[in-house]
């Protein structure tokens, strides 16, 4: 028990040790190209509850139907009971901020236009999710490191309504639709 508590200990330090570089990177995401044509989107579940919400962006952003792919992140999940949406927890997290879950990997894998991170809890992991995620455009709340994303909203997280309309406002501008 006690091991298992120090090499979870030294994981974390591991992990803050990969994210702090990642960080003072510069980003390799091409942003000559314009125009939202797939998005991602890492939700935490223990917080907002309801992902199906991210499906509007189909309709308002005029995307393909399987141009949304949705994470989620719990705090605790029991690996044997069926999710709507793909988790990951911080049970997840290995050496040198390695991720290892098969849902996670597969999301880390694709390219977006934009990722849409809806959370406002600091946690390791979900900000390693960020970094980890290829993305032209980063959009997430005030509540986190500003490092993480290109635009960051001041709504309530759960006031899904008015995040939508101001995600929407602020990609007209950037012409983006």
């Amino acid at each position: 028990m006690f091991l298992q508590g120090l090499k979870d200990k030294f994981k974390h330090k591991s992990g803050e040790k990969y994210l702090k570089n990642e960080l003072l990177k510069n980003p390799e995401i091409e942003r000559s190209k314009k125009g939202i044509k797939n998005v991602g989107v890492i939700v935490d579940l223990d917080t907002f509850d309801n992902a199906d919400y991210f499906q509007q962006f189909i309709e308002i952003f005029n995307l393909r139907p399987n141009a949304v792919k949705i994470i989620g992140y719990r705090g605790f999940y029991d690996k044997n009971s069926p999710y709507a949406t793909p988790i990951f927890s911080d049970k997840d997290l290995g050496w040198g901020g390695a991720v290892e879950n098969s849902y996670a990997l597969e999301f880390l894998t694709k390219e977006y236009d934009l990722l849409v991170n809806y959370y406002t809890r600091d946690t390791l992991i979900l900000k390693l999710m960020t970094v980890k995620t290829k993305a032209r455009i980063k959009v997430g709340f005030a509540e986190i490191d500003t490092e993480l994303n290109d635009l960051i909203l001041q709504t309530q997280l759960q006031d899904f309504k008015t995040f939508k309309t101001e995600l929407k406002k602020y990609l007209k501008v950037m012409n983006e639709l």
